[in-house]
């Protein structure tokens, strides 16, 4: 039976010709009922005079009496409940956290849930990293100490536990580290050392902690940390240091002393700052074998540049002998990303293979910047620079002994209205003091 909502006039003309029957007055509302059986609802006003109209209309009327809440219970309300929902809402998000952020738990401790990769038949191996031969020859030992550790321990020999590799960014540490796993056929252990970086004092050597004893369940293995200086700087002494880092690089030395070749875990670490290493890494019975992987020679950026131009339609023009004569210095990264430019330009173009005009394009786009086509130059600004650039490739070209001019461009790009570029015939690590002498000729 449906409620009729009227106004508190009609209440009171309904009170005085005493069709009410029944009234319930409530806190906020006023049912009540006519002699028919009809339902009715309206506001509660003040009228201090209510009572005594409804008694002289003969009307049956009660009050609701709400029962007051206990002190305890107001307690409850004001301080604990709000308590609750707050550590609710920040275990929910928690789990967010961990569920998508690897187990890192922030409020709780998580162990943390290192990404385990397992070598297939297709991943990465020693001939798929080009141009660091010393460094694969020096790693190749650590996989035929995992291949047959029985051969190494009836001689009494031990491989070391932690070979750090040491060079300039994009050198290939990382690939290096995945091809000696690929190689081992074992499973492989890659973390940063900014992972190990937490808010909180002690959360970085639980992560380590956890880290090794993972390892261990799952040995013969190798653990990579990239970019150790983040928790490996050398230690200050200073009362005001950072303690976190500084007991997280604790925790490692530690763990690296309680675990025996036996084991059959290497440590493999990556850094291109050695020099900022503490001391107790380097100590034999920890990263006592550094392997160099420097910027690669001549044949190693020719090999490199083959590895990546292997699926790159390349014309018959293109001389990947003259783009690595004209590339040194640059690392396999910075070879990638050449190629990759000379893709991307080659695409722009409509190309369907590379050409060397991609390649030069390229080079002159990574070394210099893009062409400053918007940079307009007089005809006099013109004839000044072509003679600037002119007397560079003169005396480039006159002086014995110089490396020979490659190009000549008064095209601007970067910083530079204009370039001499020299092509080296070979690397050169000593410099004879003629050849110096020539260099600051053509400079100058």
């Amino acid at each position: 039976k449906s409620v009729k909502q009227v106004d508190y006039g009609t209440f009171m003309n309904m009170t005085e010709d005493e069709k009410i029957a029944d009234v319930q007055i409530e806190e906020n509302q006023i049912l009540f009922k006519d002699k028919d059986g009809n339902e009715y609802r309206t506001g509660v006003v003040n009228d201090p005079q209510l009572t005594e109209r409804l008694h002289k209309a003969n009307v049956s009327f009660n009050e609701v009496i709400k029962e007051k809440d206990s002190p305890f219970t107001d307690f409850l309300i004001a301080w604990i409940l709000p308590i609750l929902i707050f550590f609710g809402v920040g275990y929910y998000f928690n789990r967010k956290l961990m569920n998508h952020g690897g187990g890192n738990s922030l409020m709780f401790g998580a162990k943390n849930q290192v990404k385990v990769y397992v070598p297939s038949a297709n991943g990465i191996h020693f001939d798929d990293v080009a141009g660091e031969d010393e460094a694969k020859e020096n790693l190749s030992e650590i996989v035929d100490f995992l291949h047959h550790p029985d051969k190494y321990a009836k001689i009494g020999a031990k491989m070391p536990k932690g070979v750090l590799l040491v060079g300039p960014p994009g050198t290939g540490k990382t690939m290096l580290a995945k091809a000696v796993a690929g190689e081992a056929g074992v499973p492989f252990f890659p973390i940063a050392g900014s992972e190990f970086v937490e808010m909180f004092v002690g959360m970085g050597a639980s992560k380590v902690r956890d880290l090794f004893q993972q390892a261990k369940q799952k040995a013969p293995c190798i653990i990579f940390i990239d970019e150790i200086d983040a928790i490996g700087q050398k230690r200050t002494g200073n009362a005001m240091g950072n303690s976190e880092r500084e007991q997280t690089l604790n925790q490692l030395l530690t763990e690296m002393d309680g675990f025996n070749a036996d084991d059959n875990v290497v440590i493999l670490a990556a850094t291109n700052r050695p020099e900022s290493l503490d001391p107790a890494l380097l100590r034999p019975g920890r990263f006592d074998r550094q392997v160099v992987v420097p910027t690669p020679d001549l044949r190693g950026r020719r090999r490199i540049l083959e590895v990546h131009t292997k699926r790159t339609p390349l014309d018959p023009d293109v001389d990947l002998e003259v783009l690595a004569r004209g590339t040194p210095g640059f690392s396999g990264a910075d070879l990638e990303n050449l190629v990759n430019e000379a893709a991307l330009q080659a695409a722009k173009l409509n190309q369907d293979k590379l050409d060397m005009r991609d390649f030069e394009f390229a080079k002159d786009k990574v070394l210099m910047g893009r062409e400053r086509r918007s940079l307009i130059l007089s005809d006099e600004e013109k004839r000044i620079t072509a003679y600037h650039e002119g007397g560079h490739a003169l005396a480039a070209r006159l002086l014995p002994g110089s490396d020979p001019v490659h190009k000549v461009t008064i095209i601007p790009r970067g910083r530079a209205l204009g370039v001499t570029m020299q092509l080296p015939e070979e690397d050169r690590h000593g410099y004879s003091r003629s050849y110096l002498k020539n260099n600051l000729v053509v400079l100058l």
